[in-house]
């Protein structure tokens, strides 16, 4: 959990993807470190809308069909 990816200063768009200027450079942003100025991103979570499996619909539908639903 505690990685660049979850930190407040990350950020894609700046060099070294940290916007901390002191915070010398991490290689591997999604795994664990000891960088001192980690600070935890708060965030909301928003899970993925998945599209229906059509596989899945179909399978449902035949089962309605052979009980009779």
């Amino acid at each position: 959990m505690r990685c660049c990816r979850n930190c407040t200063h990350y950020d894609a768009t700046v060099a070294d993807q940290c916007r901390e200027r002191r915070a010398e450079p991490v290689q591997e942003k999604d795994c664990a470190n000891y960088c001192e100025h980690f600070d935890f991103a708060r965030r909301v979570f928003q899970p993925k809308s998945n599209p229906p499996n059509s596989r899945e619909q179909a399978a449902r539908e035949q089962m309605r069909r052979l009980l009779g639903d």
